[in-house]
């Protein structure tokens, strides 16, 4: 099986001559230097960056979309600077911090020196690098706009980063807010009634419903926590399951669009993407039917993608994007309009990215609304609850305060 050896050498009039080549054993690299009339000095291994690869994803640091975007914009500032392609992956190589980044450029490396190009080389990482981002690296080697290309990557993974911290940030408060609740909850039936359920026993006064509820809960709790945790982690591990299959993504997108708190923000949130990424592909030359396509899977929801598949065929038969994109019934109908008036035009693009910009405005709007709503009615569910658990408590000590009396 064939290996890359990297080699150092001496010409006959003294120059030092490194590089790397690939051959099946290390004699065969001394040949080859040999017969360029030179002087093999050192000649060794190098190690498979692909196997490397595969090996940290055993334990992989993750690849965000914060680091795609210094990646695009440092790659583009090198090559627009006049560096070469194999100078720039060999710079980006030693100042990447992401480990995982860090060894899938290093193969990049590797496979560009072989003579591969760029685009094929990322395509063996897909798992690291997103379509978009592959269709636009092979659009812009073959319009040799490949910087340009790099730079509009960087605006968009910077707007999408935007998006992920506006969502993750939103969603920090109400996730703290279940967590202290449910914690609560746990800590009045598990420490607290049972205090009271001895107090209980011996007066020997009729338990209301409520409190007998409460208490069986208590008991079960208490003896058998284990079956809780077993059942919620079962719980999690279907749902996961579920959706991991396309049945179980599809009806949670489709349920997504259809609550009334999250849909306002989901549908602005699929808009952004979609728009912003059709925007991009279109303006760099791919073609419609790939870049509807592509930017169908960037909004990562499955209702989308199968809107963009029953209409493919209409595509092609010359009708109106806008006409198609209202007969899919997801996208608001400002989005459509614009997408009408730039076909009208001739300006689709500018008109997608100016949609794009609009409800990147307007999400985080949506976002603050939907926060707003969500808190108060958290608090009403934790109020419910705990004002349950209260009452139920305080019933039979009312009771017993009247017999004594």
């Amino acid at each position: 099986m064939a290996s890359t050896f990297k080699y150092k050498s001496v010409t006959s009039e003294g120059g030092s001559v490194e590089g790397t080549f690939t051959a099946e054993s290390k004699n065969e690299v001394i040949r080859m230097i040999r017969q360029k009339q030179q002087i093999p000095v050192k000649v060794e291994e190098t190690k498979d960056k692909s196997k490397e690869v595969k090996d940290l994803n055993l334990f992989k640091q993750k690849v965000k979309t914060k680091d795609l975007t210094v990646f695009c914009k440092q790659f583009y500032t090198m090559l627009n600077a006049g560096m070469s392609l194999t100078s720039s992956l060999e710079v980006l190589m030693d100042q990447t911090e992401n480990k995982t980044l860090k060894a899938v450029i290093e193969d990049l490396f590797t496979q560009v020196q072989k003579g591969d190009i760029l685009s094929d080389a990322m395509k063996k990482h897909k798992k690291v690098f997103p379509p978009i981002l592959l269709n636009m690296v092979e659009a812009g080697e073959m319009t040799g706009t490949l910087d340009d290309v790099l730079e509009k990557m960087s605006v968009h993974f910077e707007k999408e980063n935007k998006i992920n911290s506006k969502i993750k940030g939103a969603m920090i408060y109400p996730l703290i807010l279940s967590i202290v609740a449910i914690l609560v909850v746990i800590f009045l039936l598990v420490f607290i009634m049972p205090t009271f359920l001895t107090m209980f026993t011996s007066s020997g006064v009729q338990l209301p419903l409520p409190t007998r509820i409460l208490l069986a809960l208590s008991n079960v709790l208490t003896r058998f926590w284990y079956l809780f945790v077993i059942g919620i982690s079962g719980i999690v591990v279907l749902l996961n399951r579920m959706l991991s299959t396309d049945d179980g993504k599809r009806a949670y997108d489709r349920l997504k669009f259809r609550i009334p708190i999250v849909k306002g923000s989901i549908t602005k949130i699929v808009t952004a993407r979609f728009t912003r990424t059709l925007s991009t592909l279109l303006t760099s030359g791919i073609p419609i039917i790939s870049a509807l396509e592509a930017s169908a899977n960037v909004t990562n929801n499955k209702v989308v993608s199968d809107g963009i598949e029953m209409v493919v065929d209409d595509i092609r038969k010359g009708v109106s994007l806008a006409v198609l994109f209202k007969k899919m019934n997801v996208f608001p109908p400002m989005m459509v309009s614009m997408v009408s008036i730039g076909e009208e035009s001739g300006s689709l693009d500018d008109m997608l990215s100016k949609t794009a910009d609009f409800y990147d405005e307007e999400l985080e709007a949506a976002i603050q609304q939907m926060v707003s709503m969500l808190e108060p009615l958290m608090i009403v569910v934790m109020a419910v609850i705990i004002g349950f658990i209260v009452i139920a408590m305080m019933m039979p000590m009312f009771d017993m305060m009247q017999t004594i009396g």
